[in-house]
């Protein structure tokens, strides 16, 4: 290609002979016929990316050989020789080289140089012009549509890559475009200039100079030769231009002459009435009805085979689907025997909506996107996408959260209201609709537009319907992280860290597998402990693969190594943990008993008057500390850590429990009391 453009310079200064100057000109009408079929032939503009560059090579290169032959026919006259030149401008005046012809000749080639430059050239342009503003200001809402079906679940991430990449395209091609386009048109108009010049110029020379006879013919039949060789690749060019910059964007794969054959077959009923129509023509008193009839008959005949046609596949379609149906019903196989669920489903109720339509307003989508970065970022999980659908049998204004496909959640928003909570600080109450906040479960009410100023002068925190839902749906995957975390998540964790960790990866997959590593980094969500730190949780376990493969031990050695990003959850400003801790004759009671195994450990197994008074005591401790204004955290020894953890885990799922080991050395503890049981 650089050598390309080097010649193509050196045209422009270097004499050509007669021979290369007529191989280059066919060159040039060879290569706009290839342009103008490859235009014809794509099925979107993008698909030929590299048009505007095309055109600017084109066109300097037409220049080029436009410069080349003025400059030959200048210096030899009435003895230029080019076959080229001499055949379009004989072809032109028809043989013809009186006066008369040459005039005739003179109006064809203004003609076509009048037609690409005021016409197909100023029509492209303008199209490009439109076409390069609207894709530009329109690339903001399409990526916010891209990104909005990624975070739904419509689309993956590969798919969303490969439209941002597709859309990047179409607006760079455009940009491009818009300024290629004054390359015809600057062309168009240089045509002009030279053709007049060379006109001129050669009447001048060979009158002045050469004193040659009948110049006005030989120049004139050589002038226009060259134009003609010159315009009309660049006329073919400029229709080229018009026809890429046309294309529309659509799902229709095929070339342009396959879309417009199908477009006009759709309807056998206007080639009836076209027919009809040139009939009427044909029959009028002047008009040449040997023409419009034979014609009219023919149009008539393609609208009788295109109906008959259609016809035939109207009917072979439905045969079609009748078969199909009645396979489907005697097969017994007819349901896939695998129903995939999507990982995360939110339901909304029909008035809800327009809680993710952005056109409405609605930043739903883009609050849930925000969510699934967040978690990651806390939890070390990556959260998949959430896919949001409504569903008729839901309540107007309820929601529904699913994981899995499994109901996790749901509640009622008040549309066009806000939800007020009483965090503490509230000086005087307002009226509202009492109901509880589903993400905490805390007394609220809802209020209306109008006296949120009201609420908000009175000490209440102010949350709008999207919030409310984003807010439900953040605790909802945190309470659940551990569910959503699955064996082929945590091999591609694996697969990812195996690229800057690769030693400890290959240590870890030696003694454990795929199963094994999950279900530690499941007890690890399941009491809020994030899995970012994957390297040091990796490393841990690979240091008693030796010793044991118990996930409950392996959980709480992968606590103690995580001491200090624990500890960091609790502490306060003054890097101090209040805590409360369990007497340790209980304790070993605790360890004494008996032991149920279940999916998350081993639970213990106390006499139910026991139990029912050790939940009573818990209870009572963490109101006393809560009303204290500290969040309450249950300290205890390493040993019975996870057995006191279960012991309570279906009345008091969210209540926190440490071990010694788990607490950083840095960390002032402050004992709130301890938890006896009577």
């Amino acid at each position: 290609m650089g050598s390309a453009v080097i010649v193509i310079v050196l045209m422009l200064i270097v004499p050509l002979p007669t021979p290369v100057l007529d191989f280059l000109m066919a060159c040039n009408l060879l290569f706009s016929v290839l342009i103008i079929l490859m235009s014809v032939f794509i099925t979107k503009a993008v698909d030929f990316s590299t048009f505007p560059t095309i055109l600017l090579i084109s066109t300097v290169f037409g220049l080029g050989i436009n410069v080349s032959s003025t400059r030959m026919i200048l210096a030899k006259g009435a003895n230029f020789d080019g076959k080229m030149v001499t055949a379009f401008g004989s072809f032109v005046v028809g043989g013809d080289e009186t006066l008369a012809g040459l005039v005739i000749g003179i109006v064809i080639f203004f003609i076509l140089i009048l037609v690409q430059m005021m016409v197909i050239t100023k029509g492209a342009t303008r199209i490009t012009e439109v076409q390069a503003r609207f894709t530009l200001d329109a690339m903001p809402n399409k990526m916010m549509a891209i990104d909005a079906e990624f975070n739904s679940g419509t689309i993956d991430e590969n798919e969303a890559r490969k439209r941002k990449i597709d859309l990047q395209r179409e607006v760079d091609f455009y940009s491009a475009m818009d300024g290629a386009s004054k390359f015809i048109s600057g062309s168009a108009k240089l045509g002009i200039a030279v053709t007049v010049l060379n006109l001129v110029a050669g009447i001048a020379i060979g009158m002045g100079f050469r004193h040659e006879s009948d110049v006005f013919a030989t120049y004139t039949r050589f002038t226009i030769g060259d134009g003609l060789l010159s315009q009309i690749p660049s006329l073919l060019v400029s229709v080229a231009t018009g026809l890429v910059v046309t294309h529309t964007a659509s799902d229709d794969t095929r070339p342009l002459g396959d879309q417009v054959k199908s477009e006009f077959t759709k309807n056998s009923l206007m080639y009836y009435i076209a027919g009809g129509t040139m009939a009427l023509f044909g029959v009028l008193p002047g008009f040449p009805w040997y023409i419009l009839i034979p014609m009219a008959a023919i149009v008539i005949f393609l609208g009788y085979r295109l109906s008959s046609s259609q016809k035939k596949e109207k009917a072979a379609k439905i045969q079609a689907e009748e078969k199909s149906k009645a396979a489907k019903s005697s097969s017994p196989t007819n349901v896939s025997p695998i129903v995939p669920l999507d990982p995360l489903a939110l339901e909304l109720g029909y008035s809800l909506i327009s809680l993710i339509d952005p056109e409405k307003g609605g930043d739903l989508k883009e609050r849930i996107k925000n969510i699934r970065s967040e978690l990651g970022n806390e939890l070390g999980l990556v959260v998949p996408p959430i896919r949001m659908t409504d569903n008729i049998n839901l309540e107007a204004s309820e929601y529904l959260f699913r994981i899995k496909g499994a109901k996790v959640g749901s509640a009622t928003i008040r549309t066009g209201c806000y939800l007020c909570m009483n965090t503490g600080g509230v000086t005087e109450e307002i009226p509202g609709d009492a109901t509880v906040d589903p993400a905490f479960g805390m007394p609220a009410i809802w209020v209306s537009p109008e006296n949120c100023e009201l609420a908000e002068r009175n000490g209440y925190t102010i949350i709008d319907p999207p919030t409310v839902i984003a807010t439900h749906i953040t605790e909802m995957i945190k309470k659940n992280a551990s569910e959503i975390l699955g064996r082929q998540e945590v091999r591609a964790i694996l697969d990812e860290l195996k690229k800057t960790y690769p030693t400890v990866v290959e240590e870890v997959e030696k003694g454990f597998t795929v199963g094994e590593i999950q279900k530690v980094l499941q007890g690890l969500l399941r009491e809020q402990v994030s899995i970012r730190n994957m390297v040091v949780i990796l490393e841990t376990m690979a240091d008693y693969a030796s010793v044991t493969k118990d996930t409950t031990i392996l959980v709480e050695k992968v606590r103690q190594h995580l001491a200090k990003q624990i500890s960091s959850q609790y502490v306060d400003d003054n890097n101090t943990m209040h805590v409360l801790t369990v007497e340790p004759s209980f304790c070993q009671k605790i360890a004494d008993a008996q032991k149920l195994e279940t999916d998350h450990g081993l639970m213990p197994i106390l006499e139910p008057v026991e139990q029912k008074n050790w939940i009573s005591a818990v209870s009572s401790c963490v109101a006393q500390t809560q009303n204290s204004g500290y969040v309450p955290i249950i300290l205890c020894p390493q040993e019975v850590r996870s057995l006191i953890k279960l012991s309570f885990e279906r009345e008091m799922p969210g209540l926190v429990v440490l071990s010694i080991p788990e607490i950083d050395r840095e960390v002032k503890l402050v004992s709130l009391g301890e938890i006896h049981v009577e």
